[in-house]
């Protein structure tokens, strides 16, 4: 086959391969070019953003897991299935001759270079240098004569004096140099403990990739880069095929499964189609896409699953595939999907085979960091700090669903949990001369119907391991029936009848009835409400009050669980320094430049109260007034001072506008205060009309403490005539220090004065003030309006998942979204798991509401999962 193509590898780990990789693969795609992706090693997440790029599926070259006879076939299947590619760009691993240890290179990117005869591209990481690099470029083009390095592509160059130093001394050892990047923080695609953070959990990878895309574009000779990739040899190999390797001879080369028996394929065309589930979603990324190839063209009929949207199984299903990923990132969101919790745990209890690779079996689990899991294993598990890493060969120990006791596989491991089984639990492999897993029969068939361990398996390596399980699978019996051997009767708790297709948000119209309005709950229900939750004082109530541990937070509005890398590195040498008396003149000038205002315009405060603490204080309103639905805390601190407050409701006929009959009701008021984006209704309200407020002797105060979730800060006051206007800002939310209490007032340089005049010595500690300074920075308002657009996305999706269930909302412009959910609904979620905002504490709103905090998508699947349940028990 002549098939183009390039091999991206690298010196090193972490000198860029992954990002330029996938900027050629997008370059490319955008040039309206086929691109078929690779991936060499042991890899789920790379190939996921591989997927993005391309739109086609990526495949992994991997020598140990499939044997090196099945790595060119893999690559030719890439490159033809579904159709035909143009090119084919695949990733490296680690350093170019780095694999498997103690080998002398096995499974590296060079040797699968030599495998596939493909010419290499390097990229290398110059940041730290300069013309030394030639010499490493130098010794990796000459140290194996099967290599074929074809250019270099020079990653983050500090200038453009620095790259052409470095370009030039790589042409000066013979190898061109095919582009020289700059450092581009934008490039970067977050980390998580196990690596980059997979693709279908960032809802702006699309853009991360849009821009990685350009800059590869801009900055790399793709037109000499493809005229390398043309030069590659004609490949001989055949496209694997799924069907054919159920029933040739394993082509390994050594350790590998046994010959497949011809009659495992003509079972499968005798027997009907079993339906497999195979889990997936944000938690559940990682699986090689040869898994569902196999278990198709073994006869299943393949369903997938998203634990944390899905109630139930696929309708049918016979067979559960639980693969890798991130549970424990997501366990809160799992753990609340109790009608799905309590199918699975007795399904598996009725011996419906199941395997369970490595986050598959965390959410078999009794616990996973103290969350309740599904609890079919015996075992307790829980993130630890050791990474586990490597390549495994393993050997059955009983009888199970993949096979006789002997069957034998090659895999890795990669996790930082551990594990800790119930004494006497059989284990499911011999990996290495240590046992690992689980092998249980829960139903007494005579075989292990679950298989769970921490072992990742290619099953191109193994495809006798996909017959076998579908062969299980089309041998158990269907649950319901009533030869069944446990009786279960497929319904969740309650004797409620569940199915996958009746209760997930976005699915059939017919499903429920989405255009009755919500009914109340049961007196006995809405009476279960937890003590945290009761209110005191309605003006007093925060989100942090409405929280507890066992709880799914959308009650608090901050955007991260603790501070960026940056800002905290910042924080952590301010603490040098606390024994001096905080000075906030540094402070004032950064927020003054940052909004290119004077000196005198700026007030640094201990957060957004202690800015109306300070207003409450220094003026002396005789007819102030509140525009509610509006954070509370400033009528509070107004009267708290012993000021009368008048209020102006805002009606949701009205979507909570400020309308022309809310402006006649403020009347002649002296102070009037309005939040902008408001709290909790997430208006926006347009700039122009607030500032038709204001008038001689009038006070009117912005809060604007969640403009700088709006991207562009659009409708901000902090631009133009100041005169009789104070905005509020705060950045304790976007920013994750709620502990440090940092804030600031800005506008009329009279107000700021008078407010200035009542504020204690030193009442802004230095913490707060150096992040005043280093959140003022380009480089951190580029972050924040990143994360703007990533929050508007992610709000998007949750809006639109309430509107399918019918729930109307407030306005669409704040990191949260206002939610009428009907009256008892708030309890409800309570106890099943899930903290929002009560909304009656806010004056003009009832029961009926609440407030929910925008957090990724899926951790909002789940919480749709819930009222799309809780809707439906109302209706059924």
């Amino acid at each position: 086959m002549t098939l183009p193509r390039v091999l991206v590898a690298a010196p090193a780990s972490g000198h860029g391969k992954t990002t330029i990789a996938v900027g050629i693969m997008a370059a490319l795609s955008r040039r309206g070019l086929t691109v078929a992706p690779a991936k060499v090693g042991p890899d789920y997440i790379d190939p996921g953003y591989h997927a993005l790029a391309t739109g086609r599926p990526s495949r992994t070259l991997d020598p140990w897991l499939v044997g090196e006879g099945r790595v060119a076939p893999l690559l030719v299947r890439g490159a033809t299935h579904p159709t035909v590619a143009d090119i084919a760009v695949l990733e490296g691993v680690m350093g170019l001759m780095d694999g498997r240890l103690g080998t002398d290179g096995f499974a590296s990117s060079a040797h699968v270079a030599a495998l596939t005869r493909t010419p290499v591209v390097l990229v290398v990481d110059v940041s730290s240098t300069s013309r030394t690099v030639a010499a490493t470029v130098h010794g990796l083009a000459t140290i194996d004569p099967a290599l074929s390095v074809v250019g270099v592509v020079l990653n983050k160059a500090g200038t453009p004096r620095h790259g052409d130093e470095a370009r030039r001394a790589v042409e000066s050892v013979g190898v061109p140099v095919w582009g020289v990047l700059p450092r581009d923080a934008a490039m970067h695609v977050p980390s998580r403990h196990l690596g980059l953070v997979p693709a279908a959990e960032r809802a702006e990878a699309a853009a991360t990739l849009d821009h990685i895309a350009a800059v590869a574009e801009e900055h790399l000779d793709l037109d000499g880069l493809l005229a390398a990739a043309a030069s590659a040899p004609t490949l001989d190999a055949e496209p694997w095929d799924p069907t054919a390797a159920l029933t040739l001879p394993a082509l390994r080369d050594g350790a590998g499964a046994p010959p497949q028996d011809p009659e495992l394929a003509q079972q499968a065309s005798r027997r009907d189609s079993p339906v497999i589930a195979v889990a997936g979603g944000r938690a559940f990324t990682f699986r090689y896409p040869e898994t569902v190839e196999l278990l198709e063209a073994a006869g299943a009929r393949v369903v997938e699953l998203d634990p944390a949207r899905d109630v139930a199984l696929p309708d049918g299903t016979r067979g559960l595939y639980l693969g890798g990923g991130f549970p424990e990132v997501h366990a809160r969101t799992l753990a609340t999907n109790r009608p799905l919790v309590h199918q699975i745990k007795a399904a598996i209890e009725a011996g419906m085979p199941t395997i369970a690779e490595c986050a598959g079996m965390l959410y078999l689990a009794e616990t996973l960091d103290d969350h309740p899991m599904v609890g079919a294993l015996p075992a307790h598990t829980a993130m630890g700090r050791r990474l586990t890493l490597g390549y495994r060969e393993a050997t059955s120990l009983v009888d199970s669903v993949l096979g006789p006791a002997g069957t034998r596989v090659t895999g890795h491991e990669f996790h930082r949990t551990a594990t800790e089984p119930s004494a006497g639990t059989p284990a499911a492999w011999s990996l290495d001369g240590r046992e690992e897993g689980f092998a249980l029969d829960p139903a007494g068939t005579g075989r292990a119907t679950l298989v769970a361990s921490y072992l990742h398996t290619h099953w191109a390596g193994s495809p006798s391991v996909a017959a076998s399980f579908v062969d299980a699978a089309a041998s158990h019996v269907h649950p319901g029936s009533p030869d069944h051997p446990r009786g279960w009767d497929g319904r969740g708790p309650g004797g409620v009848a569940l199915g996958a297709s009746h209760v997930r948000p976005g699915m059939s119209e017919s499903s429920r009835d989405r255009s009755q309005p919500a009914q109340p709950l049961s007196r006995a229900t809405r009476t279960r409400s937890a003590s945290s939750a009761d209110v005191v004082d309605p003006l007093r109530h925060h989100g942090d009050l409405e929280v507890a541990a066992d709880l799914v937070d959308l009650a608090v509005n901050v955007r991260l669980t603790q501070p960026p890398a940056w800002l905290a590195a910042a924080l952590v040498d301010e603490l040098s320094s606390v024994a001096a008396y905080p000075d906030p003149t540094t402070a004032r000038d950064a927020l003054a430049a940052r909004h290119g205002l004077a000196r005198a315009q700026v007030l640094p405060t201990s957060g957004g109260a202690e800015a109306f603490t300070l207003l409450a204080r220094a003026l002396a309103p005789r007819d102030a007034v509140v525009v509610h639905p509006q954070f509370t805390e400033p009528e509070a601190a107004l009267r708290a001072a012993g000021h009368e407050v008048r209020r102006v409701l805002l009606r949701p006929e009205d979507g909570f506008a400020l309308t022309a009959g809310a402006l006649e009701q403020i009347g002649d008021a002296d102070l009037v205060v309005i939040g902008n984006p408001t709290n909790p209704t997430g208006v926006l309200h347009p700039a122009d009309a607030i500032r038709s407020l204001v008038r001689p002797g009038r006070v009117v105060l912005v809060d604007e403490a969640f403009i700088d979730a709006v991207p562009g800060e659009r409708e901000s006051l902090l631009t133009g005539d100041l005169d009789g206007l104070l905005v509020v800002r705060s950045l304790t939310k976007t920013w994750a220090v709620a502990g440090i209490r940092a804030g600031y007032l800005a506008g009329d340089p009279d107000l700021v004065a008078a407010l200035a005049a009542h504020q204690p010595h030193w009442s802004v500690g230095s913490l707060a003030l150096r992040v005043m300074i280093e959140t003022a920075t380009p480089h951190a308002l580029a972050e924040a309006e990143r994360a703007a657009e990533e929050l508007a996305s992610w709000r998007t999706h949750l809006v639109a998942g309430l509107h399918l269930l019918a729930i109307p909302t407030g306005g669409s412009d704040a990191p949260f979204v206002l939610a009428q959910v009907g009256d008892g609904v708030h309890t409800a979620l309570r106890e099943a798991g899930w903290a929002v905002r009560r909304g009656d504490t806010f004056p003009g709103l009832d029961p009926t509401w609440v407030r929910i905090a925008v957090r990724d998508p899926h951790t909002i699947d789940g919480l749709l999962r819930e009222l799309a349940h809780l809707l439906h028990r109302r209706t059924a």
